[in-house]
């Protein structure tokens, strides 16, 4: 008995990726969380399978602690951990990869069920499929990252670090575009997917970089080198940047250099979403300058607050967080500009 064929619901699928977006982002507040408990190495294998379920048993654990006492950071930085110290950091990364692979089956199993039902628009197939396909992508990229701390390392790659990250807000900004498309679709049946404008593309590349910075300033732990505001240890220009090694390497790996320039590229990308906002509302939108505003002014407080707190790990969590929700708030902007100008 063959499937009947049932009308696309484009509404239905856009409130399951909304779904996913949210789960995406529970996704970066903990690995904001496993990161700032220096917890991401300390599952020392990659299972994706068997991986699910932690240790069970004293020996288990006890196995899982001795791979652990194999690497760079046990032996150069947690010498003489306890057990019980191994278990709270191996459960931040547990629950990292447990939601990384719910974001995968939240992404194959209502993909597999609305394709049987026949239920995708046409021209949205592949579009799912690549947003599934990246997440199984950004399981390997988080296996590369944790990779390269295991032997030579106390820590990961700040290179890879960053392309875990911006991987990650790439699917969430994905999500939230075709989820956008999709809804409107479910108003205008002949409505077209939004283009991404010149202008938005502009705005994109400026938060990039912004995100970037901060990748790359949470992988260095470049936070810690200043806790002062808006000077850096009494200098506006820091102290201590290492200049030797040229220009471009100071620029990609000097903490002081890339903590500077994380603040104060902060301000353009500010600039930019506030253009943007500012854009929006112009062309009747209420919505989306809203969110803007809001988030923009939490996210540069909790910037703020994060240094001047030491680097306080709520605080900080709070910062990657609303980071991400900046993402997809930037997203739906960019999209009702694409959509106003399609």
């Amino acid at each position: 008995m063959t499937q009947a064929p049932v009308h696309p619901r484009p509404a239905a699928l856009a409130r399951w990726l909304w779904a996913v977006a949210l789960l995406v982002i529970a996704v970066v507040a903990v690995g904001g969380i496993t990161r700032l408990t220096e917890s991401g190495l300390s599952i020392t294998e990659w299972k994706p399978v068997s991986g699910v379920l932690p240790p069970l048993t004293d020996a288990a654990w006890l196995a899982e602690f001795e791979k652990y006492k194999q690497i760079p950071e046990y032996r150069e930085i947690n010498f003489g951990m306890s057990l019980a110290a191994f278990k709270a950091i191996f459960f931040w990364e547990w629950l990292h990869r447990i939601l990384g692979r719910l974001v995968g089956l939240a992404l194959l199993v209502p993909l597999a069920w609305y394709a049987w039902r026949r239920a995708v628009p046409a021209g949205y197939g592949w579009r799912l499929l690549a947003l599934a396909a990246l997440v199984g992508l950004q399981g390997a990229i988080g296996w590369w990252m944790v990779a390269s701390g295991l032997v030579d390392r106390t820590d990961v790659s700040h290179y890879r670090l960053a392309t875990h990250l911006l991987t990650a807000l790439f699917l969430l900004a994905a999500l939230v575009w075709t989820a956008r498309d999709l809804g409107t679709l479910a108003r205008d049946p002949a409505a077209r997917p939004a283009p991404l404008t010149g202008p938005g593309i502009a705005v994109a590349l400026i938060l990039t970089v912004q995100l970037l910075l901060g990748a790359w300033v949470a992988g260095l732990n470049a936070g810690y080198v200043a806790s002062d505001w808006p000077m850096m240890n009494d200098h506006f220009v820091p102290r201590g940047i290492d200049w030797s090694n040229g220009v471009w390497f100071a620029v990609t790996n000097d903490p002081f250099l890339l903590h500077f320039l994380h603040r104060w590229w902060s301000w353009i990308a500010a600039l930019a979403l506030l253009l943007l906002a500012r854009v929006l509302a112009r062309r009747g939108a209420r919505v989306e300058p809203a969110l803007l505003l809001l988030v923009v002014a939490a996210q540069m407080t909790l910037g703020i607050l994060t240094v001047v707190s030491g680097i306080s790990m709520w605080i900080a969590v709070l910062h990657q967080l609303t980071g991400a929700l900046l993402v997809a708030v930037t997203a739906a902007a960019l999209h009702r500009l694409g959509r106003r100008t399609a």
